[in-house]
């Protein structure tokens, strides 16, 4: 099976594929461009240097989130684009999940967590393997509150993601040595393990009409509009 993936739910813009069940191409750009400014560039290159056109794909994956909002409409609006076009299926691929799959050998908690403003995370827990064992589901929530939950447990926990720097001196704060945190190296979503945890779910491939965002909380417009009608 090929599969193509694409990652735009956080900072970095990231392209995979995946031929025949080998990891043949996989790309990671940070930089100061927009999403929509590098995904096209970077889905032309992927399929140049990994000999492939998209008719050759036989499954399309999306990175649905959490994440930022517009990131996420740009991937999953693209990958229902591309399976439309060709007539293949498309799966989703939970942004949590992908970073817990960084950590495949952690004996504690693997807690993925993205930085959602206002001293909240997107997190969740995982048990190192591949796939991750969940432990529990995402949320958004107040980073306190999902100390909580680690602390109460009395394991070790290992965090990574974009919330991870932004949070350190309050986990450590909390946690102290029981708090771990994965190299740079390990710290980001990698469109590469996204691609190989859509090949784990192939079974779930849908038609690009069903492949829908993952958010957990309203837009920052949408909630400003809430509060602003409730003060009303």
């Amino acid at each position: 099976m090929n599969i193509l993936m694409l990652d735009t739910s956080g900072p970095a813009c990231g392209v995979a594929l995946m031929r025949e069940g080998r990891l043949v191409y996989e790309a990671e750009l940070l930089s100061g461009r927009t999403h929509s400014q590098r995904l096209m560039p970077m889905l032309d290159e992927a399929m140049r240097m990994g000999e492939m056109r998209p008719g050759d794909i036989d499954l399309f994956g999306a990175v649905t989130g959490p994440g930022s909002f517009t990131g996420v409409r740009i991937g999953v609006t693209t990958v229902k684009a591309l399976a439309h076009a060709a007539g293949k299926p498309c799966v989703g691929v939970d942004a949590l999940e992908a970073l817990a799959s960084n950590a495949t050998a952690f004996d504690g908690l693997v807690c993925p967590i993205l930085d959602a403003r206002a001293q909240q995370v997107y997190g969740a827990a995982f048990r190192a393997g591949f796939p991750p064992v969940r432990v529990w589901e995402d949320r958004a929530e107040k980073l306190t509150l999902f100390l909580d939950k680690i602390e109460a447990t009395g394991e070790r926990a290992l965090f990574l993601g974009d919330g991870m720097e932004p949070m350190r001196g309050a986990i450590t704060s909390r946690l102290g040595e029981r708090a771990a945190f994965a190299p740079p190296q390990h710290a980001s979503l990698r469109a590469g393990a996204a691609c190989a945890l859509a090949a784990c779910y192939a079974q779930r491939g849908t038609d690009y009409l069903h492949l829908m965002p993952l958010y957990l909380r309203a837009p920052q417009a949408e909630r400003e509009r809430a509060a602003r009608e409730g003060r009303a």
